[in-house]
């Protein structure tokens, strides 16, 4: 029986059992398999490959379509926040927390108004829980674009409605970018296949706009060309992390063209806007007003729903009289004492370091010693003027079911696991639109969940109900 029949089967009120064909499940998961680049798109990187899309409710795929919005707003609130705090008409701590650590010349040219943009894609990673879902930071500078879309066009190929269509994520990505100068790093080098493949993808299947990939370290800017008198911008997307600018030779010169008018840089040289700090400063109480008078109630709701009780480990005295909002402590001393049941918590570096990307730098509480714990915070207080950290509530993933082609016999298997949904919203004409959703589905035991071998990487699709392939 096809999927398309076993489908229709499940729509209609039956009163013997659906009878399921299966090995169609492994039909499908090896048509996935055998659909992969030749070329690859992770450079040396695999994951478990599953029959069928991740599935979540309507109310779960109406609050992804909703979120794309309030976090536009909030990134441009924050941006505003920051530039306030800059001239004095907000707390001046507020810039001093974004600019801890920095280069002093970046921050003078964040500042300087030659990077006029405001990151074009937003990609917040989410984690699924009983009740909806947590971020737990916001990514300006993400990877996944052209996985995300290989993906959407093959599961859609199977009959699927994927989140954002099939082509979605070429026309999002298109559309933010068009015909740029890609500019990836050795650094990022691992995500250089499926750059390649987006962009070669997005002439095929577009008819242009996949512009080229480049190697950041050698990039040379083009001067402004002319065509009757008027100046036209070179776009150019930066595919390499602000605190890598030492190994990027280029850099100088793409900063200088920047300024001069020649180019444009997405996402922008604005390293402020790259730290996982303002989800401690959504909820500091000195900016409740500004945040309501910026985001609006219904965007302040929907974000206070799912952005976690956030901190930021600061070594400043506390009054007396003062404690820490929701955790019952006085000082860091009283938090590094917490025991283990209290510290369903978790430090991580907010930003701009290289350990402030995938789990590099993630220490959870519940899960070390009680001297592993008092040293992590120990650690943040002591490095506060080279980088800063944040504490932030743990919220443990919800266990899901997933079937996947075991490497081992090519039968399809169960997979328990925790699930993190990478929404992509591209921001175009002052909207943010989802163009695609991927799920990585890591095994229960892991509490960390990110890419790794023993994942599955699937997209989403939104519907109330699923067809189970047996396993067999």
């Amino acid at each position: 029986m096809t999927l398309l029949a076993v489908e229709q089967a499940v729509e209609q009120p039956v009163e013997q059992p659906v009878e399921q064909d299966v090995d169609e499940p492994r039909r499908r998961a090896e048509f996935v398999r055998a659909a992969l680049p030749p070329e690859g798109l992770f450079a040396g990187k695999s994951w478990r490959i599953t029959p069928e899309p991740f599935a979540v409710g309507p109310t779960l795929g109406k609050r992804l379509e909703a979120l794309g919005g309030a976090l536009y707003r909030f990134v441009r609130a924050s941006h505003r926040l920051y530039l306030d705090s800059v001239a004095g008409r907000e707390p001046r701590w507020v810039a001093e927390y974004l600019d801890l650590g920095k280069p002093a010349d970046l921050v003078a040219y964040a500042r300087s108004g030659a990077p006029k943009e405001l990151p074009r894609v937003i990609r917040p990673d989410l984690i699924l829980t009983d009740t909806g879902f947590a971020i737990t930071e916001l990514d300006s500078v993400p990877g996944g674009i052209g996985l995300t879309a290989w993906l959407n066009e093959t599961y859609a190929k199977l009959g699927y409605e994927v989140a954002g269509g099939p082509t979605g994520m070429l026309t999002g990505f298109r559309a933010i970018a068009g015909n740029a100068d890609i500019l990836v790093s050795q650094e990022c080098g691992d995500y250089r296949p499926e750059m390649e493949w987006l962009a070669r993808r997005i002439d095929e299947e577009l008819g242009s706009g996949g512009g080229r990939v480049l190697a950041a370290e050698s990039y040379g800017p083009p001067a402004a060309a002319t065509a009757e008198g008027d100046r036209r911008r070179r776009l150019v997307y930066r595919f390499f992390e602000l605190f890598d600018l030492p190994n990027i030779a280029s850099a100088p010169a793409i900063m200088a063209a920047e300024a001069a008018g020649d180019i444009t840089v997405t996402p922008p040289f604005k390293p402020h806007l790259e730290e996982k700090a303002w989800l401690a400063l959504f909820w500091m109480r000195p900016l409740r007003e500004f945040w309501l008078r910026e985001l609006g109630a219904r965007n302040l709701r929907i974000l206070q729903e799912v952005i976690p009780y956030t901190w930021i480990i600061d070594p400043t005295p506390f009054p007396h009289n003062a404690a820490f909002p929701r955790l019952d402590a006085h000082s860091w001393a009283d938090v590094a004492a917490l025991s283990q049941r209290d510290r369903e918590l978790v430090v991580k570096i907010s930003g701009f370091h290289e350990d402030a990307w995938g789990s590099r730098s993630v220490v959870i509480g519940s899960d070390v010693s009680q001297r592993d714990w008092a040293a992590t915070i120990e650690e943040g207080l002591a490095d506060f003027g080279n980088s800063l950290r944040v504490l932030q509530a743990f919220h443990k993933g919800r266990l899901v079911e997933q079937p996947y082609l075991s490497e081992v016999d090519g039968e399809i298997r169960n997979m328990t696991g925790r699930v993190r949904l990478c929404p992509y919203y591209f921001v175009s004409d002052g909207r943010s639109d989802l163009a695609g959703v991927m799920a990585t589905i890591c095994p229960a035991d892991k509490k960390i969940i990110h890419g790794m071998q023993d994942a599955i990487l699937t997209p989403v699709t939104v519907s109330d109900a699923r067809w189970r392939p047996e396993v067999v």
